[in-house]
Formats: structure tokens, C-alpha cells, sequence
């Protein structure tokens, strides 16, 4: 064992300085403080004039350009809202290719022409900001001397009150594009297909329901990550500077025995999960799911589903708040897909689905799916796009990162298939064999002891 391994053991044992649970307590209702860092729709109704309310709600709903009064009143609500919670700067926050977010940071203050100091923020600062383009990645879309970048408030997205240290920051979510349009980001093309899907399955739709007036993307993800002292970090340096380890011996205990996954999660871990949880709730990400994981050291975190768009800016920003409160514990988090070799990879699962403004998830089969032909239309069409654009759908995974995870010995394999299950298959069979589907979604009752309830 090599020398900073053991300062690095020895700095642990003799730990005084690990911050504990400080924030919501368990009696506290996560209710009372959920979504209070969000100019939210309760926000929203509270300093916005009524006509102004409801502009943005259809702006998001239907996707109506707001007019620049309108934004000029949302931008004074925003800023009163922010400031009354102690920020003092507002930040376009976007997604760049780099797999982060940026943000540049502008203070309310400015300077009257008369030379009196104000507070100020009005539409053009909210609806857009020009941002130096040229250090982003860019894919060679422009020249070296059409460097400029445009940010755009995204109103599907709400606003929110960063803190960090003793500042507080108003950041508003935002595209990222050239002069021209093209996307420097990750939101704009998920805007882009978000648009394309609603209206074709809309369209859809309304040959089955007519009351049906909008759709909505879901999407629910997992993350997963390891956690481990600080010092075991800075006594690594391929760690430290490539997120994963580059060479040394495999741990003496790995995964072998198969007793982490959902074990007792240990004590320093959870005051850590608590602080990070209520950080979440405080800025709106509904987390919901705790656990431990199957390697050594790691764990995982799900949210409850939400629209597509807030649902991959929650994660963006929780990646953020990790690293951020990882910190106050003297911890380190790691997100790479595949940080040792020998044990699990963590991986981030996407539950993705379509469902209507009525309630209805138009890719659950239901009880009788063989006669449900709107679930069928979804489901065959859901299939066919998995054909037809498995090489996209790679794509859009393939990292080098995520490369060292895929195949081998661990899930996911590094092809794109669609698993219907055994009832799904059948109703399918009795489809393309020209015969009417009586197949139901069979529930087996298991009986296990008199004092259990049986299960279905």
C-alpha cells in the first residue's frame, strides 16, 4: 500500500471536520419547503398581474411567442422575487457541448444616467444575452471571427435561485445558439424533437379522442454514482484528473458477495444524502428514491417523472448540487460511467413515455391491450422508430466514457433492442397472423404465508 494511501486512511480516521444534516429535520414536512428557491407556478400566480399569469402559462402550454410587455413584467416579478430572497445577480444558464452547464452572472446593479445607482432588470435582459461563442465547443459551425453566441430564455423551464456560499443567483434557463441559429447546446435540439413528437402524436391522438389538446414527453431518470472520501481522491491523480482510475491493483473486496445492492445505507452517506435531497427539494427536483448500489462505495437517486425538458435540466443541475455538498463532507462524487475497473459502472436509466394533458400514459398497455388499438398504434410505431434509428439512438450514449461500462459483463449491452415481454409478444403474434387478440395482461397471484397478502 502505497504511502498516500495510508495519509489518506490516516486523515479519515482522525476526521473532525465532517459537516452533519444541518437542514430539515425529519419532522419537517418536505412539503412546507418544496420548490421555495422557484419562480414556479404558485410563485408565478403570486407576483405576476393576471393577464401576464396566464400569457406565460399558454407560452409554455402551446408554445405562443410572448410579446416584449409581457416579459417586461416577468422580468420585474423575477427580480423582485429574487431579490426579496437575497440574490443580487441574475445568469443565463445553458448546456453547452462540454456535458456541463455554464453560466455568466450580471448584478442587478447599474448606474442612472444622472449617475444614480438602481436595481434593474427588463425584458432584453431576461430574453437574451450575447455570450462569447468561440471557447465552446462548436462542432465547426462558424468561423473564427463569428464568434458570437446567443442565449434565449427557455419560459417552459422556471427560473431559479442558485446559492452558493453566502451568494444567491437567479439563474434562467436558456438555449445556446449562433448568429444564425445553429445549436451550440443540448436543449435546443431536445426542444426541437420535444415539438416534433407532441404535434405527430397529437395528431394522433385526436383520431382516438378528440378531447385530447396537448402532450406531454415524460421522462424519469436514475442517477447513479460512487462516493467516497476526499483525501482518497487527492491521493489518486488519474482519478482526480480522468474521473476514473488508470491502473492498481482491483480491491480486495469487490461486489463479490452481492451485499451492498439495497443494504443498510451507512451513516455518513446518509447525513450526506439527506443535505443533497433537501437541496433538491428546495430548488424543485423531486427526488424521491435512495439506495445503495451494487459496487462498493455506490449509490443511486431517482426523482418522480416530469416533462422531458425540466426533468434534463433537474438532472443537470443535480450533478451540480452533488459535487457541490460532496464538499461540505469532505466527500468526493464521482459520476463517470466506469471510475474502477473490476466493480459496477453507474449508469443513468432513462423512464421515458408519452402521455396526454387527460392523464392517459399512451404507452401503458392497460388490462386488455390486444383491444386497445391507440396503445397498439404507439407501441408498433415505438418499435419501428427503435429500428429504424437504432444507429441515432447509439449515438446519442456513445461516449468514450460510457464506452468503458457497456457490454462485457455488465448491462446494458452495447446494442439497441425493445423487450415487449411474453403477454406483449403473443398479442403482437395473433396481430400479424391475421387473428383477433383476446390476450389480457395476466396477473399471477402469489400466495407466500397466511399472515402475508398475496401478491399480483
Amino acid at each position: 500500500m502505497s504511502l498516500k494511501r495510508f495519509n489518506a486512511i490516516d486523515i479519515i480516521h482522525n476526521r473532525f471536520d465532517i459537516a452533519q444534516p444541518h437542514s430539515a429535520p425529519e419532522q419537517v414536512k418536505i412539503s412546507s419547503f418544496y420548490g421555495e428557491n422557484v419562480f414556479n407556478d404558485e410563485t408565478m400566480k403570486k407576483y405576476l398581474p393576471e393577464a401576464a399569469y396566464f400569457s406565460v402559462k399558454a407560452a409554455i402550454q402551446t408554445g405562443s411567442n410572448l410579446n416584449k410587455d409581457v416579459a417586461g413584467v416577468v422580468a420585474e416579478a423575477m427580480k423582485k422575487w429574487a431579490m426579496e430572497k437575497g440574490a443580487t445577480h441574475y445568469a443565463h444558464w445553458f448546456q453547452p457541448l462540454t456535458g456541463k452547464t455554464a453560466e455568466k452572472h450580471d448584478s442587478f446593479f447599474t448606474i442612472t444616467p444622472d449617475g444614480k445607482a438602481i436595481e434593474e432588470f427588463g425584458s432584453n435582459e431576461l430574453a437574451q444575452q450575447e455570450p462569447d461563442g468561440s471557447s465552446f465547443p462548436g462542432g465547426g459551425l462558424r468561423t473564427t471571427f463569428e464568434a458570437r453566441g446567443y442565449t434565449s430564455w427557455d419560459p417552459s423551464s422556471p427560473a431559479f435561485i442558485l446559492e452558493v456560499g453566502n451568494g444567491r443567483t437567479l439563474c434562467i434557463p436558456t438555449i445556446f445558439v449562433t448568429y444564425s441559429g445553429d445549436s451550440l447546446d443540448y436543449k435546443l435540439p431536445l426542444l426541437k424533437s420535444i415539438n416534433f413528437i407532441e404535434n405527430a402524436a397529437l395528431n394522433v391522438c385526436k383520431m382516438f379522442d378528440p378531447e385530447v389538446e396537448r402532450i406531454h414527453i415524460t421522462l424519469g431518470w436514475e442517477q447513479e454514482y460512487f462516493l467516497i472520501d476526499e483525501s482518497f481522491l487527492l491521493a489518486r491523480p488519474d482519478l482526480m484528473f480522468t474521473g476514473r482510475t488508470l491502473l492498481g491493483k482491483h480491491s480486495q473486496k469487490g461486489q463479490q458477495l452481492e451485499d451492498h445492492y439495497f443494504g443498510s445505507i451507512p451513516e455518513r452517506a446518509f447525513n450526506y444524502m439527506r443535505d443533497l435531497e433537501t437541496e433538491c427539494h428546495r430548488l424543485g427536483i423531486p427526488v424521491r428514491t435512495r439506495h445503495n448500489e451494487v459496487g462498493p462505495a455506490q449509490y443511486e437517486l431517482a426523482p418522480m417523472f416530469e416533462e422531458v425538458n425540466i426533468a434534463t435540466d433537474h438532472n443537470q443541475l443535480l450533478m451540480d448540487l452533488m459535487e457541490r455538498v460532496a464538499k461540505k463532507h469532505k466527500l468526493a462524487v464521482l459520476l463517470h460511467e466506469k471510475p474502477f475497473d473490476g466493480v459496477n459502472g453507474s449508469g443513468k436509466h432513462n423512464n421515458w413515455s408519452i402521455a396526454t394533458n387527460t392523464g392517459k400514459n399512451l404507452l401503458s398497455p392497460g388490462k386488455n391491450p390486444g383491444k386497445d388499438l391507440r396503445f397498439l398504434t404507439f407501441f408498433v410505431n415505438t418499435i419501428r422508430a427503435v429500428m429504424q434509428h437504432a444507429d441515432l439512438l447509439r449515438a446519442s450514449i456513445a461516449s468514450a466514457s460510457n464506452d468503458h461500462r457497456l457490454g462485457a459483463n455488465e448491462a446494458p449491452p452495447a446494442i439497441v433492442s425493445v423487450y415487449i415481454g411474453k403477454a406483449l409478444k403473443e398479442v403482437l403474434d395473433f396481430i400479424a397472423e391475421g387473428k383477433e387478440s383476446n390476450q389480457f395482461m395476466i396477473k399471477e397471484v402469489l400466495s407466500l404465508l397466511k399472515k402475508a397478502p398475496n401478491l399480483e
